[in-house]
């Protein structure tokens, strides 16, 4: 299938280690064959007294078959291993190649169990495939022929015997198997994506869930679920058991048809009987090569069904243009070079649309960003204001327009390079695990714990030090203060664009009027475009901005805007007769 390309070609790229595994493999296999018929050979000949020379000779073969075939399967395991981890490596790095530039889409579509499901157990399923399904025909093929010939060489029938007995096992034995596995084809995965779905939900909602009495019934769907993956997990298992059971029982038959076949050549005369546990030894041991094919059509199932939802993870309808952007970057990017001036953003008539949604999140939208202006965003929620920023930061394509960054569209620009060059608060800002000091030094950039402490100040975070713990995703701060935290991450950084989405929205007037001084201060020769929703403090804006419904419906300074009468000036009106009440 198409969705195994890629796993084809990482297979070629690690073709030296393949090809060694391979060679030993097939020298393992043989020796092994060689080992037990020697060791038979040698039994039936002491029978009849040979010569002590021929016993030191047939001793010395079964030592020297014995330490090939444990020296040739060590090379065998080692080489295979090492091209199956390489293989899984360069699977993870391509994946996550194509994984990043789409993230927000699949966010957006994907529920974040499922997609760690995907991310995990579906890219580790596809380690299998080289050791499960493309290694063992070809040591069946190899080893099988050879034995057959070495067998034809003393009887000709049971070697059609052996041949019959390859048939069976390599390609009837798994059909049976194939068969009943169809029924259960994906179902092991999506029952396990469905519980680590429902895990990931209940632990980031459990005190929404306690507080609101759902708990209990969460749990139960936790354990339902996890009982119905347990009966099809067992169900798989029966599977292949079932399919190793069948390969034994067709192995012990072509034994004994190769025994009841012996001693009817022999009585003929047509046999020597002293081959009998030779050949007899030879056809157990040869189809030990093969008892990996009766699981082999699970492997391969389960490997195409990863690869497949993997393949849906990343090439989404809606990314294609994100595609194009990755393909693009692999031909050569040109970077964002400010040059340590200010950066120019012009947007010329663009429009976005969802996926799936019926009206464009942006429509038509013309804006123009001078050198070291300052730009305030404002409006209605689900006006577009963030989607601008998505677009800006090439987080998403546009439907249709053009963005361009000091004159050069977005479309030839290296995303990295914007974001180096980007100060950014969004609205969901993400902190990890660790202190205070580690959630402000993720860019990478060295500053001293006085420049951190200053910053701190600068967003009034006065009563937290450096080494206090900031928990996974910031649970024990409040909302103003993953605010601040952010913003003091972002102006910690270097770069001449400051993108900021409702920075200051959950602090109170004055420290917001307090935080909003010193940001403007370091802001006075850089671009700022500020999201907002609260009006204060515009009066210091070169332009506002005001959006609804994805359009833009009104520009212009803030002593313009309060001029016209327009919306702003409802939406300024609206806002001090708010402010009024609280205060009186």
């Amino acid at each position: 299938m198409k969705e195994l390309a890629v796993l084809s070609k990482a297979m070629m790229q690690e073709r030296k280690d393949i090809l060694l595994s391979i060679l030993c493999g097939f020298i393992a296999g043989s020796a092994g064959v060689a080992l037990f018929s020697a060791s038979g050979y040698m039994i039936s000949q002491t029978v009849f007294a040979p010569p002590l020379y021929t016993l030191i000779v047939l001793t010395s073969m079964v030592k020297l078959l014995g330490f090939v075939r444990a020296a040739s399967r060590y090379g065998e395991r080692l080489a295979s291993h090492r091209a199956t981890f390489s293989i899984l490596s360069r699977l993870r790095t391509s994946f996550f190649a194509k994984l990043i530039p789409v993230t927000p889409g699949i966010l957006n579509k994907n529920r974040s169990g499922d997609l760690l499901a995907r991310i995990v157990g579906d890219v580790e399923s596809l380690q299998h495939y080289f050791l499960r399904v493309a290694y063992p025909p070809v040591m069946v093929v190899m080893v099988f022929l050879s034995t057959v010939l070495f067998t034809a060489f003393f009887s000709f029938w049971i070697a059609c015997l052996l041949i019959v007995g390859m048939l069976v096992t390599a390609f009837v034995v798994p059909s049976l198997v194939l068969i009943g596995q169809r029924k259960i084809n994906g179902h092991v995965r999506q029952q396990r994506a469905k519980l680590s779905t429902e895990v990931t939900e209940v632990l980031y909602g459990f005190r929404d869930l306690k507080v609101y009495g759902q708990l209990a019934q969460r749990e139960q769907q936790l354990q339902e679920d996890s009982a119905a993956l347990a009966t099809t997990q067992q169900r798989a298992a029966g599977q292949l058991l079932r399919g190793q059971s069948m390969h034994i029982f067709v192995t012990y038959l072509v034994t004994w048809g190769v025994l009841v076949l012996s001693a009817f050549l022999i009585a003929d005369g047509v046999f020597a009987g002293v081959f009998l546990a030779m050949l007899i030894l030879a056809s157990q041991t040869v189809f030990e090569e093969s008892a990996a094919m009766a699981v082999l059509p699970s492997y391969k199932l389960d490997s195409e069904h990863a690869a497949k939802r993997l393949a849906e993870t990343v090439s989404e309808p809606s990314n294609k243009g994100h595609d194009d952007s990755l393909q693009a970057t692999a031909q050569g990017l040109l970077s964002l070079n400010v040059d340590g001036g200010a950066v120019a953003i012009e947007m010329s008539h663009v429009t976005f649309q969802y996926e799936g949604e019926w009206r464009a999140a942006l429509d038509d939208v013309s804006l123009v960003l001078a050198p070291g202006s300052k730009t305030a965003i404002v409006g209605p929620s689900g006006s577009g204001k963030s989607t601008i920023l998505e677009l800006l930061l090439k987080l998403r394509p546009p439907t249709s327009g053009e963005v361009k960054f000091n004159n050069i569209s977005v479309d030839k620009l290296n995303e990295e390079s914007i974001w180096q060059n980007t100060h950014v608060v969004l609205q969901q800002s993400h902190f990890f695990r660790g202190t205070i000091r580690d959630n402000l030094l993720l860019s990478g950039e060295h500053h001293s714990d006085q420049e951190l402490q200053d910053v701190l100040h600068q967003v009034q975070l006065f009563n937290v030090t450096l080494e206090d713990m900031v928990y996974e995703k910031g649970e024990n701060l409040s909302d103003g203060e993953k605010q601040r935290l952010a913003l003091a991450r972002a102006m910690l950084r270097t770069g001449t664009l400051w993108l900021l989405d409702e920075p200051t929205s959950s602090l109170d007037y004055v420290t917001e009027a307090r935080v909003l001084q010193h940001l403007l201060a370091q802001v006075a020769e850089d671009t700022l475009l500020l999201v907002c929703h609260r009006l204060t403090g515009l009066e210091q804006m070169d332009q506002i901005v005001v959006m609804d419904q994805g359009q833009i419906v009104e520009t212009g300074s803030f002593d313009e805007l309060m001029e016209q009468k327009g919306y702003f000036y409802e939406m300024k009106k609206i806002e001090l007769q708010m402010v009024g009440e609280f205060g009186a």
